[in-house]
């Protein structure tokens, strides 16, 4: 394990940002969100979570696909080059990563997004553990240890120092790019084993940690799909589509053509189960109403996804939906709506 202090971390981001294009969280305008590392950027690793999470790294929120261009008689299609250059996101969360994992399992199975395969394929992801999770945290709750990160490389700052664990090859490689500014720490170890405690210790003390996921997979779908609880549950909803747009897993998209005056350009941004005209067709839409749609949305983290991915849910406990939804509607409160109708507390 090796360490750095954390008055250089400075200069540990020039030699990254000199090797490959990096992207940590950068504080604009008051809020967090993960952009592209300058001189200028004004970097802000304490606060706990961005607030879009980082997959626009790898699922940008809009990107051309390709370009059609007409001369005379003679049209010509040009496809957007895919992502050639390396590059380095530096202090995901663990939920975040593990809204990584739940994109794989959408892009990378057949037929793959070559787009995002080629981003997977040149990014390395350097995780920060959660020094102080927070009361709207809940990924424990999902199989994720905040504590302990799985990525390319696991850090944890602890006090003025960043320990630094190199997981995969493309950890490695990126820990020997940076040997002049690492250094080894035979101690770290037992420092880090001491955070770690520290940090599961706040997590068994938030509200959300012991939620239970009993009653949810993907054998109930009749069962939830046509419980009664969901004609009160939406009534709030505004559809807004805030919920989607900050969430680690979402990956629904809208494809769309865009007239430059020199040819058409075909482009795909992020879009909302929530919104009326989701799926749109000539024939009008599948779900017409809201309750409809709002119930899409939890019917797919919960019993959908799991049901074709082995039993891996499509949240990930990052509780930033209950941190955002302007009616206070989120996962949390679905979930408990339904342990209640149980008999449960």
């Amino acid at each position: 394990m090796y360490q750095i202090a954390k008055e250089n971390l400075t200069a540990l981001f020039q030699k990254i940002a000199s090797l490959q294009e990096l992207y940590l969280p950068v504080k604009n305008a008051g809020q967090v969100n993960f952009g592209v590392w300058s001189e200028d950027a004004e970097v802000d690793l304490d606060t706990l979570k961005s607030v879009k999470s980082p997959k626009d790294v790898f699922f940008p929120q809009s990107e051309t696909l390709y370009t059609c261009i007409r001369n005379g008689k003679k049209l010509t299609i040009e496809p957007e080059a895919l992502q050639e250059q390396h590059f380095v996101v530096f202090g995901m969360k663990a939920c975040d990563i593990k809204g990584v994992e739940v994109l794989d399992r959408v892009f990378l199975s057949d037929p793959v997004d070559t787009f995002y395969a080629a981003r997977r394929d040149h990014g390395t992801i350097v995780a920060l553990a959660c020094h102080e999770p927070e009361e709207t945290c809940f990924c424990q709750v999902f199989g994720t240890d905040c504590a302990d990160p799985a990525a390319d490389v696991a850090a944890w700052m602890i006090e003025d120092t960043l320990y630094w664990k190199p997981m995969t090859k493309k950890g490695e490689e990126l820990t020997a790019s940076l040997a002049d500014l690492l250094t080894e720490d035979d101690s770290a170890q037992e420092k880090v084993e001491a955070e770690q405690a520290a940090i599961r210790a706040i997590v068994e003390k938030l509200p959300y940690s012991n939620l239970s996921l009993e009653g949810w997979n993907g054998d109930v779908l009749m069962e939830k799909f046509n419980s009664p609880l969901w004609d009160e549950l939406y009534k709030p909803c505004l559809a807004c589509g805030t919920c989607t747009f900050v969430c680690p897993t979402c990956q629904c998209y809208d494809i769309k053509d865009y007239d430059t005056g020199h040819g058409v350009q075909r482009y795909r941004c992020w879009d909302s189960c929530m919104y009326s005209d989701f799926t749109m067709m000539a024939h009008g839409n599948n779900r017409t109403t809201q309750k409809e749609r709002f119930r899409q949305r939890f019917m797919h983290k919960l019993v959908y996804f799991p049901a074709n991915n082995g039993g891996m849910y499509s949240c990930v406990g990052c509780g930033r939906c209950v941190e955002k939804c302007p009616a206070a509607l989120n996962i949390v409160k679905v979930i408990k709506a339904f342990q209640k109708q149980g008999g449960e507390q």
